[in-house]
């Protein structure tokens, strides 16, 4: 029996127990809340030595914080940083869920330093982490030391290193390891270490400068390889070398203007200058001086110059026996140290010996004499090209110093030379380009010159012109400008689709196909417009819709680009103009607040719109009732009682209403043009502030603005309470079923009560009350005939009895329904029996089982008692089981 006791004993204590509310356990200890350390590979825990890739797509939940409250409360998060840092994560603070807000970049920060809490409303613990951001294959290769250029003898040896590259990938692992190779055709006469990335000639190739000056090698730099974003990603990068072949002694000197003609004329005297030759180096990028002599004797009678490779008459005239003398020119190259090197060549000058000034200077052309010489020739030719074109020889038929005369060329100066300058009898004549940049097809298509011939020791002074026309062909040797490094264009945000924004202008002054431009657009704020590859008009995507909330300013660039790739670039900015396309909203068109006398309360309206004045809200009173209670500040929206109204008193006086609840209408206008407006009804009920305490003053303060918060706890509290109680009670009725019958000692008499003794039931509750601070007192079980306990609808057990009885005496057997019941015998539906009172049976229970039985119901009624409110459904299944219950008994008794 004293087990039995116990044990109802202890069933009551969980019951209590589950009942009871949080706070009243927390009054004695209150431990802080703890993170759970589930280790470095975990995704859960308190992010202790927690590594992230840096790859992770914002938005990715990447961790959950997880901890417990030793009082089992609930528990919240929270995730700093230290001021002046990015924030990189942001966490839920319910849930703990932790989700990467921003982009992650290892080469600029590898390790995020950040505060977690977890607290339970009372106690907060903090924790310093540190997020290691792991390595993506995410850069490319970058080359140091822009541009490349290497100087090169054409004499350097096969399989020498010329040049070394370098570049650098800032990313780890194999990601970070560089390989080289060339990119181009195999025909290139140079090779590349892969990993030293040094620049060799290939073997069995050589360089020659007379036939190519300059090359170009493109290089490629190539990382290991790895991961980003899930797949294997291979990364490179180009460079262009330039390779300056510089000319080597390899090639020997040239007569330029050949055949030389001299003349001796019987009036010339020892001295006279009889032809000049003239010879070139053949290295022309690095050209030796050039010394001139004379090879066969010529009988002694002509001397020449060494260095500047005049020929001289040495004797008179009459004393020459013969009319044409031939004469051998050695040209040689001198060293350094003036010393004659093994490069040389030599020509033949033909002199004749006249006496006679009856010829002028004549141009021969191919076909005899000629007046004008036409050539075409691509513009910008090298410096000291020879118009090949140009087959002009000029002559004089006299002899002698008759035949003697200076060539020179009349128009643009210093463009082109003339070689010889001075002629006697007959020369090869030849034109020299001086000044490549002045042979500009874009200045002019054609170059026209007056060749001069005049005699310079004859008394006539005879002369002969001749027009040389040089025809230029175009090259593409021009870039594509724009008009403007950059342009700045506006857009309103309203703008429907393949909206004209900007033309851009880029001039090429080249013709034909090279002065054709096109244009494209890239960059990442391109993606809305396009631009006509011919015209440079720039338009919105007819699928864009622009929208100065969302992003107001873009930039990208613009490329104007000839056939053969030469392009400039240039940048646009593009501001999206806001316009004032959205109303003025509120959270609600009917807001619920409660003013405190004192305290105003406050109401806001939020305008979408991108920039000022569109987004400026003023507010406003535009009805009240009453009228000219309330004041409201225009800029933050805070409404408030006029100054005199200081006390409930002078409410009342105002209006006639009790509750105090008073309605207005607020409007909403932004300052745009149009300006929009929105309008709220705002209900205000007028308190005075009263000095509220403990949680549950604290929970309705903080919930006062939003009763749909209070009214979702109240249901999840009697949520549980109804699961328990149903738990509770087929837990009853399962071992109710299984028990001995209940056996009376005598007859059971049914008393019905007349209709008007009907009361409304009290339950007594076996429980004292609690009280004091000792959680133990809560539990004590009452004498249940001393007094009964009063529910309210705010769940407070108020006890109204003594609690001077240590010792309880049994429960008392619950007596008949009242006569408005059905008989017992016809088992009624649920549906038809009357909810107004539970029935009872009064009587001696015989057996052990009975007794247990018939004690356990009313333990479980009176416990169901302390959690009321009960459904009304499950009040009337538990009274029909019980009749049936006394039914079967009685049935068996008799």
């Amino acid at each position: 029996m004293k087990n039995q006791k116990k044990k109802r004993g202890s069933i009551f204590l969980l019951v209590f127990l589950v009942t009871l509310p949080p706070s009243l356990g927390r009054q004695t200890s209150d431990y802080a809340p703890y993170f759970y350390d589930n280790g470095p590979s975990s995704t859960n825990g308190n992010m202790a030595l927690f590594s992230i890739s840096e790859d992770t797509p914002v938005g990715t939940q990447v961790y959950i914080l997880n901890g417990t409250d030793p009082e089992g409360d609930a528990v919240w998060f929270g995730l700093t940083f230290e001021k002046g840092t990015r924030e990189y994560l942001r966490v839920d603070p319910k849930s703990g869920n932790i989700t990467l807000i921003q982009e992650l970049d290892r080469e600029k920060q590898g390790e995020i330093s950040a505060l977690v809490s977890i607290t339970d409303g009372r106690n907060k613990v903090v924790e310093t982490i540190r997020v290691f951001v792991t390595d993506a294959n995410d850069e490319q290769p970058e080359f140091q030391n822009l541009p490349f250029t290497a100087d090169v003898p054409e004499d350097t040896a096969a399989g020498s290193s010329i040049y070394r590259v370098q570049a650098v990938d800032k990313d780890m692992g194999s990601g970070g390891s560089v390989t080289y190779y060339l990119q181009g055709t195999p025909t290139t006469k140079f090779t590349i270490d892969g990993h030293s990335g040094v620049l060799r000639i290939k073997p069995g190739e050589t360089l020659d400068f007379e036939t190519t000056t300059l090359h170009f090698v493109t290089v490629v730099a190539k990382d290991g390889g790895g991961q980003y974003k899930g797949k294997h990603q291979v990364l490179t990068s180009t460079a262009t070398i330039t390779i300056n072949v510089l000319d080597a002694q390899d090639t020997p000197p040239a007569f330029i203007g050949t055949p030389y003609f001299g003349y001796v004329y019987e009036v010339s005297l020892p001295g006279s200058e009889i032809a000049t030759v003239f010879a070139k180096d053949g290295d022309e990028g690095n050209p030796n001086p050039i010394h001139y002599s004379i090879i066969n004797s010529s009988e002694d009678v002509f001397t020449i110059n060494s260095t500047s490779g005049c020929i001289s008459l040495t004797a008179y005239p009459v004393t020459l026996r013969n009319e044409l003398y031939e004469i051998k020119v050695k040209a040689t190259e001198l060293g350094p140290s003036e010393e004659l090197l093994d490069y040389n060549a030599m020509t033949m000058v033909t002199v004749r010996v006249v006496d006679l000034n009856n010829h002028p200077p004549t141009f021969y052309g191919e076909n005899g004499p000629q007046s004008q010489f036409e050539v075409t020739m691509y513009e910008h030719p090298p410096e000291g090209e020879i118009l090949r074109g140009l087959k002009i020889t000029v002559n004089d038929s006299d002899q002698g110093a008759n035949a003697k005369f200076k060539l020179r060329l009349v128009g643009p100066g210093r463009v082109l030379r003339v070689v010889p300058q001075t002629v006697l009898n007959e020369a090869q004549v030849t034109v020299i380009v001086e000044d490549s940049a002045a042979i500009d097809y874009e200045k002019g298509k054609s170059l026209t010159y007056k060749l001069l011939a005049v005699e310079i020791d004859t008394p006539e002074r005879f002369s002969a012109t001749a027009d040389i026309v040089i025809h230029l062909l175009d090259t593409n040797d021009n870039t594509p400008r724009f008009t403007s490094e950059y342009y700045i264009a506006r857009i309103p945000e309203n703008s429907p689709g393949g909206s004209n924004v900007v033309s851009v202008t880029a001039n090429d002054p080249d013709s034909g196909l090279w002065g054709e431009v096109k244009y494209s657009i890239y960059g990442s704020g391109s993606d809305l417009f396009l631009i006509h590859p011919s015209s440079g008009i720039i338009y919105t995507q007819a699928w864009a819709t622009l929208d100065a909330e969302v992003k107001s300013k873009y930039n990208f660039y613009v490329k104007a680009e000839d056939t053969e790739g030469k392009y400039s670039l240039a940048e646009v900015f593009v501001t999206v103009l806001d316009i004032n396309d959205h109303v003025p909203e509120f959270d609600d068109s009917l807001v619920e607040r409660t003013m405190i006398i004192g305290a105003p309360v406050r109401v806001e309206a939020v305008d979408a719109d991108a920039e000022s004045p569109n987004n400026v809200i003023e507010y406003s009173i535009m009805q009240a009732e009453p009228d000219n209670i309330f004041d409201i500040n225009a800029e933050t929206g805070e409404i408030k009682l006029k100054s005199y109204i200081k006390s409930m008193e002078i409410v009342q006086n105002i209006t006639k209403q009790k509750d105090c609840r008073w309605s207005l209408v607020v409007q909403a206008r932004d300052r745009g043009s149009p300006s929009f407006s929105t309008t709220a009804v705002v209900n205000i009920d007028i308190t005075e502030a009263t000095q509220l305490k403990g949680p549950m003053a604290a929970f309705l303060l903080q919930s006062r603005h939003n009763p749909m918060k209070a009214l979702g706890v109240v249901a999840g509290v009697i949520s549980i309470l109804v699961g328990v109680t149903v738990l509770i009670s087929t837990a009853m009725f399962l071992r109710n079923t299984k028990s001995n019958r209940i056996m009376p000692a005598r007859r059971i008499i049914i008393r019905r009560r007349p209709p008007r003794d009907h009361k409304p039931w009290t339950f007594n509750v076996p429980f004292r009350g609690g009280g004091g601070n000792d959680p133990l007192n809560k539990f004590v079980v009452g004498d249940p005939e001393a007094g009964s306990v009063s529910i309210n609808p705010n769940k407070n057990i108020r006890p109204r009895c003594s609690r001077s009885k240590p010792n309880p005496l049994p429960p008392r057997a619950p007596c008949l329904p009242p006569p408005s019941c059905p008989p017992l015998s016809s088992n009624p539906r649920p549906s038809e029996r009357p909810r107004a009172a539970v029935p009872t049976v009064s009587g001696a229970l015989a057996s052990k089982g009975s007794r247990r039985s018939s004690q356990s119901r009313e333990s479980n009624i009176s416990s169901e008692t302390t959690r009321i409110p009960v459904s009304s459904a499950l009040v009337s299944e538990l009274k029909r089981r019980l009749e049936q219950k006394i039914i079967e008994s009685n049935s068996s008794y008799y």
